[in-house]
């Protein structure tokens, strides 16, 4: 047998042709991919009308709102009875993260027109000079003109501020202006530029004093600033991941921080603006609350922990001792920071016991619990039975089920208005206190009533779809709050609760309409009935 040697050249051109072939069969790979991929990539006509059966629009322009553009939004050629397509909605749906929120806030559900305000319908009224009448000689007329005007403080000590406030907006603080802005209809006007000085200032001012506020079951602090605003403080007493105890009572659970913070988000989300201005904080226990308190009653429960840390307990009906400390790491505490409202000698408020109030016993069920036609009595029942104050009730009712808040046995109203005015939702720290488990009986005002807002509903489904995802609204929203730089305010799981619990209200509300005519109450004439769909 003869071996058989090639040369060196006839090996390098066996080597070029395997090269060759290898670099031909890798373009002909890259060709064939990217026509794979052209071909794959809907057509923007049909990505838009595909937005009915749920697929997702890629929109690539930035968002405007119909006022700023004549560009109208695609529109599908399917029709369906069932669903009517929100063109707004449409062309919104793909935003994402803080614009999500503006495009949501610039919808015409959160921009429905407002009674215009007559001067009856503010809360708080500056005085002005030309207001103050001939109550004795010229110079004390003068006087009080200058008085009414004018308002300068006297304290330089302790830290606060020498300031002058007069009838000019531009001098008062946001605290003050934030009491100035309250009227029959709402709390805060969403638009006002207020409400972001007035988080910004609760967050950063200098704290000069600390004391307990009286009442209550659970430990809150009064917090006082240098332009003589105040704060109501409630401290971090577990971590913002740990549920509640399955075994523990609604009403020996424990009130916290996070919940108040989200549960002002949620209410602003929800287009309700009846929940006071709340902040997270990063404090020290030390230096803002020990070393400048003068309550006595709080000053004597500070102590070190065994490791260092900074604690106090103070005293109240629950949770008030030594074996629930609050304790700093060594000194600084989360905390959130609600602005107070009017002091009750300026704008008194009434206190109404809620007719779906819970026995607060072991044992016992309330009335409402034991009879299912409990809401014809209600309707009966002044000031329910005209006004708007029983679907107030539920609008209230919806927002507590949505964070699982048991605790609602009273709410408040400004005495000035009366009967027609809005409801105060204060004291929500017993809300997201469980996340894997809903409490279907917090909805009895509903679901025994049949009777809800048409604006509410119409902003709950809209909060459904899915550009408008109530848990992705939460989650941009909270994100704004200081305490979103330490975690996330709500874990993922409280978040998608959240969704859960909403179709669970639509569903009630689905079921109401089934069974009854006179569901939908109607607070929005004049708008739109495009707008009026059924969620996705």
């Amino acid at each position: 047998m003869v071996k058989r040697s090639f040369g060196l050249p006839t090996r390098n051109i066996y080597l070029g042709l395997a090269c060759l072939s290898l670099t031909l069969h890798l373009v002909l790979a890259f060709f064939c991919l990217s026509v794979l991929q052209t071909v794959c990539v809907l057509p923007s006509s049909l990505s838009s009308s595909s937005s009915v059966t749920g697929i997702n629009a890629q929109h690539h322009q930035p968002f405007s709102s119909p006022a700023s553009t004549s560009h109208k939004p695609p529109t599908s050629s399917v029709k369906d009875e069932t669903h009517t397509v929100d063109p707004i909605l449409t062309h919104l749906k793909e935003v994402r993260g803080p614009d999500a929120l503006e495009a949501l806030f610039n919808h015409p559900l959160y921009n429905l027109p407002q009674p215009e305000l007559q001067e009856d319908d503010w809360l708080l009224k500056l005085k002005e000079s030309k207001d103050v009448t001939d109550k004795g000689s010229e110079e004390e007329s003068e006087e009080e003109a200058l008085d009414d005007s004018q308002w300068q403080s006297a304290s330089q000590e302790e830290g606060y501020d020498r300031a002058t406030w007069t009838s000019d907006t531009t001098t008062h603080p946001p605290w003050l202006r934030f009491h100035l802005g309250i009227t029959r209809w709402e709390l805060y006007n969403r638009k006002d530029p207020t409400l972001v000085q007035l988080t910004h200032y609760l967050a950063t001012q200098q704290i000069l004093g600390a004391v307990q506020k009286t009442g209550g079951t659970q430990l809150k602090l009064i917090m006082s600033f240098p332009n003589y605003g105040q704060a109501l403080l409630k401290p971090m007493r577990q971590s913002r991941d740990a549920e509640t105890d399955v075994n523990l009572f609604y009403f020996s659970d424990f009130e916290r921080h996070n919940a108040e913070i989200a549960a002002f988000h949620l209410d602003r989300i929800l287009g309700f603006n009846r929940i006071p201005p709340v902040v997270g904080r990063l404090i020290n226990v030390t230096t803002e609350i020990r070393e400048i308190t003068t309550d006595h009653r709080l000053s004597r429960t500070f102590f070190t922990s065994p490791v260092g840390n900074v604690c106090f307990y103070g005293q109240c009906e629950y949770y008030c001792s030594t074996e629930h400390p609050l304790c700093g790491r060594p000194h600084e505490l989360e905390v959130s920071l609600a602005a107070m409202l009017p002091d009750l000698e300026l704008a008194p408020r009434r206190s109404w016991r809620s007719p779906w109030r819970r026995a607060y016993s072991r044992t016992k069920l309330a009335q409402w619990e034991k009879d299912p036609v409990y809401c014809d009595t209600v309707k009966q029942t002044p000031p329910y039975n005209q006004g708007t104050r029983l679907v107030d009730l539920i609008d209230m009712a919806v927002l507590d089920y949505l964070m699982g808040n048991m605790d609602r046995h009273h709410y408040e109203t400004f005495e000035k208005f009366g009967n027609e005015t809005f409801l105060l939702h204060l004291d929500n720290g017993r809300g997201f206190g469980r996340h894997s488990r809903d409490e279907p009986s917090i909805l009895a005002p509903l679901q025994q009533c049949c009777r809800i807002r048409r604006s509410t509903l119409l902003r709950l489904r809209l909060l459904s779809r899915s550009g408008f995802r109530l848990s992705d609204m939460m989650r941009t929203s909270l994100a704004q709050d200081p305490l979103a730089a330490v975690a996330p305010l709500l874990s993922e799981l409280h978040l998608s609760a959240l969704d859960r619990r909403l179709a669970t209200v639509l569903q009630m509300v689905q079921t109401c309409q089934n069974q009854h005519d006179d569901v939908i109450y109607h607070d929005t004439e004049g708008y739109d009935k495009e707008y009026d769909q059924q969620p996705d």
